[in-house]
């Protein structure tokens, strides 16, 4: 779901963008001029002495390094974005080796072609006794490069995958203490206390009864979910029926809630632990609500786009110091970033204050 005029917290995204491309290849092509310069030197001084067959070996040497920059470099960064050595290594490096080696050895036979064409000498001499070191050799030297090269890209993806790790190891941590904080949240305790309060002086033990199994559920359900990672969606709705039950109780005819969600399209469906709870949490906490002017709130499910979407009527009220940290979006932002490549979104639409949580699959 696309929601107009949303600003979404994008998780961090591997790959290169657009503009680091460009000035890698730019930075690439540079030091391959100054490099094929050098080497034309060092193997042939004698060109030197005439432009025309410095030239020639200058645009030889040039296409030999591009050729093998681009079979090396270029396509092994192309399988960098699409093959991580953390997902799939064994297939990374198969992958990586018929590519480096084959494509290495396309590029030194099709130069030595060349080669042999520049001096009058038949291409069938190609695979020849006296062409043998001459075409081992910069294979030779090309292997230990790049296995150099993909030795750093292993190392570098290793420690990145590391440091994502400990970020999320942190992140959890934050979550929990988060969670840990609304399992004795002062306001939603001290308000449920008086509304069961209330139940019992009506004398509706009926409804006393069912109000307190109710937020026995609530309670036991931030319980067992705080050490998890992921819970399944059907759960989660199930604690906000508990929730809103509650919160209906406490505030009757003054918040009108929607529940648009069937139970066979969240069955494949997980969400992290109380991220719906805390949507619906800052719906009441947020805005305020009155019996003859409700506050409408709707939880719908697009298995399609798979999210789940939160929506409620825009009427901010004015908290009291301490009553919001302001960091809970922050910190359910953050989450999803390690857990999904789909940003949670957060915006206003006609009037209504909406987000929209990725759904994830295992």
């Amino acid at each position: 779901m696309e929601v107009p005029s949303a600003v979404k917290y994008q998780p961090m995204t591997g790959g290169f963008q657009p503009t680091t491309t460009r000035q890698s290849i730019l930075k690439a092509v540079r030091i391959m001029l100054v490099l094929s310069l050098v080497i034309s030197v060092l193997v042939n001084p004698g060109a030197l002495r005439s432009w025309t067959a410095f030239a020639i070996t200058y645009a030889y040497t040039l296409m030999y390094s591009m050729g093998l920059w681009l079979t090396n470099g270029f396509v092994v960064e192309w399988l960098n974005r699409r093959y991580t050595w953390t997902v799939q290594p064994g297939r990374r490096l198969l992958l990586t080796l018929a590519v480096s080696l084959g494509g290495s050895m396309l590029v030194i036979l099709l130069m030595n072609a060349v080669l042999l064409v520049l001096r009058g000498k038949p291409v069938s001499q190609l695979f020849s006794q006296e062409m043998y070191w001459p075409l081992m050799l910069p294979l030779i030297i090309t292997v230990i490069i790049s296995l150099f090269n993909h030795s750093r890209a292993f190392f570098y993806h290793w420690r990145e995958a590391a440091v994502r790790a400990e970020r999320l190891e942190k992140e959890t941590a934050v979550a929990r203490l988060d969670s840990l904080r609304r399992q004795v949240d002062p306001h939603f305790l001290f308000n449920s206390l008086n509304a069961l309060t209330s139940l019992v002086e009506e004398n509706d033990p009926s409804r006393a009864v069912r109000f307190i199994r109710q937020l026995s559920q609530v309670y036991r359900y931030v319980l067992d979910s705080e050490s998890q990672e992921l819970v399944p969606l059907a759960d989660e709705l199930k604690f906000a029926e508990s929730y809103l039950f509650l919160q209906k109780t406490r505030l009757g005819n003054a918040l009108a809630v929607e529940m648009d969600v069937a139970p066979t399209d969240a069955a494949r469906y997980f969400v992290p632990p109380l991220a719906l709870q805390l949507l619906l949490e800052n719906v009441v906490k947020h805005n305020t609500a009155f019996q003859n002017d409700p506050l409408h709130l709707r939880v719908t499910l697009n298995a399609a786009a798979g999210t789940l979407t939160v929506r409620n009527t825009l009427r901010p009220r004015r908290l009291a110091l301490g009553e919001s940290s302001g960091l809970g979006l922050k910190n359910l932002a953050a989450r999803y970033a390690f857990l999904s490549s789909k940003p949670l979104q957060v915006g206003e639409e006609n009037g209504e204050f909406v987000v929209a949580l990725p759904l994830l699959t295992l």
